[in-house]
């Protein structure tokens, strides 16, 4: 089930609503995460099994650390559930690329199970391990309500595609929660919102995206290859953040409050940053939880960070292109970091510059360094958005007019009708600040008057609206993220 389904939209989600607050308070818990079962097993009834899995060995294992009188008892102990948690994911993520990928180094034929991967897995595995991390650690007790830990790793807006909380993070909203007129109304806000990034926006670049990369590399001009790319750099972007909003304000409503998952990363100015505001949640559990215990910055940095940004590629996908589109933002994210630690040394004294000629080699600089970060990023999600890793090349090539066939009779204008140029026009308006900007300022111009109210509730019904318009219409795509 979807959240930009008919069914979410006008079947699951307002009759879990109106239960939920029809609940007493201490049967809420109970409540959703009864609702979070269904909502995980509408698609998926026979891999429920995994989900409870997950649930005991996040619980037992917690209990068992909090109760083990030693830390080489609790470090056992949590061993032991993370090999758990990481061979359930091995299994039902991984055993069909390493039959692969032993069958081409062996020359040997290994014919892969068929196995169906659960949705979510590698979100609510994570969940789980961070759990009995921070138990080991100290840095939680141990949960002693079963209920309560459940809900934390079922809870249904954040099951399948994140944000990846922390249980401190929802510790006290498990326990005990209000919720506000403002809270609700910010959630249906937050929600309409994300709604509208995934359904107007992402859906519809997302089926020029298909019909381009559908037609073959070869089809391709320089153009239509760019063209492609940016498409697909906005498309990802919004179908992610646009469930990443639906999760957060679905949170608000029931009165819990997830962590924010990206922080407009197209504004960056060097992959480092990029990694900071893009799905800051999974960039955060691969700092605490791998790149911190293996030394972090006090030893051995760029292997740590190469195994990260490895291991960060082999998270999203069991292929060899996720691979390499891991390895790709390591590898600048090293470059990165070499060039900072040497530019580190002092620089011999100069005559101070004159003031205009510094601010307009400060702006060119800054301009030539969000470039920089958006030209190795598009070319990544090429990598993201490939079948394979030739198909990949292939395309990189054909848009700087290496190996271009001939040529497909049609132009970028094929794909570029009037609507898709406006929706990628606003797509990239809205992954600035321009809007935040413009709504600060109308805030502090106008204050919370009724007439600006009613714009603002205004322009979220009719995104509302565009957005239920393009769900009935069967333009519909799957988010991206569920295949992880």
């Amino acid at each position: 089930m979807s959240f930009s389904s008919i069914l979410f939209l006008f079947v699951f989600l307002p009759v879990v609503l109106g239960l939920y607050y029809l609940c007493r308070e201490r049967h809420r818990n109970l409540f959703l995460l009864i609702a979070s079962l269904v909502f995980y097993g509408w698609a998926q009834p026979g891999l429920l099994w995994v989900l409870a899995a997950a649930v005991f060995i996040s619980y037992g294992g917690g209990r068992l650390i909090g109760r083990a009188k030693t830390e080489r008892g609790r470090k056992r102990i949590l061993l032991a559930g993370v090999v758990l948690y990481l061979g359930m994911l091995f299994y039902f993520k991984y055993v069909p690329f390493t039959a692969g990928l032993i069958s081409r180094i062996t020359g040997t034929t290994l014919v892969p199970p068929e196995i169906a991967m659960p949705l979510g897995i590698s979100f609510y595995t994570f969940s789980g391990i961070s759990y009995l991390t921070d138990v080991s650690r100290g840095k939680g007790a141990a949960e002693r309500s079963f209920l309560r830990l459940a809900l934390y790793i079922a809870f249904f807006p954040k099951l399948l595609e994140g944000p990846i909380a922390r249980y401190s993070q929802l510790g006290e909203d498990l326990k005990k929660r209000t919720v506000t007129v403002d809270d609700f109304a910010y959630g249906i806000e937050r929600f309409i919102i994300g709604l509208a990034k995934k359904a107007v926006v992402a859906d519809s670049l997302g089926a020029v995206v298909d019909r381009i990369w559908n037609a073959g590399v070869s089809q391709n001009t320089v153009a239509i290859a760019w063209f492609g790319s940016l498409a697909y750099m906005m498309q990802i972007y919004f179908d992610f953040s646009g469930y990443c909003d639906m999760a957060v304000g679905l949170g608000r409503l029931f009165g819990f409050h997830l962590p924010e998952n990206f922080r407009l990363p197209y504004l960056s100015k060097s992959i480092s940053e990029f990694w900071r505001r893009w799905h800051i949640t999974l960039g955060s559990w691969f700092r605490d939880y791998v790149y911190i215990p293996l030394g972090g910055n006090r030893r051995h940095v760029y292997l740590n960070l190469s195994v990260v940004f490895l291991l960060t590629g082999l998270w999203h996908g069991a292929s060899m292109h996720y691979v390499i589109w891991g390895v790709w933002n390591g590898l600048f994210v090293l470059i990165e970091r070499f060039l900072r630690r040497r530019g580190r040394q002092p620089a011999p004294e100069t005559p101070g510059p004159d003031l205009r000629s510094f601010r307009v080699t400060n702006v060119l600089k800054t301009a030539a360094c969000h470039l920089y970060a958006l030209l190795v990023t598009d070319l990544a999600w090429v990598l993201f958005r490939a079948p394979g890793t030739r198909d990949a090349l292939s395309y990189i090539g054909t848009m700087f007019g290496v190996g271009l066939g001939k040529a497909p009779g049609f132009g970028v204008l094929w794909y570029a009708n009037r609507w898709i140029v406006f929706v990628l026009g606003i797509a990239v308006i809205c992954s600035t600040s321009l809007p935040a900007k413009a709504a600060d300022l109308i805030r502090r111009r106008f204050g919370r008057t009724v007439p600006l109210l009613c714009v603002k509730y205004g322009l979220l019904l009719l995104l509302f609206y565009l957005s239920i318009l393009r769900v009935v219409s069967g333009s519909y795509h799957a988010f991206i993220y569920f295949q992880f």
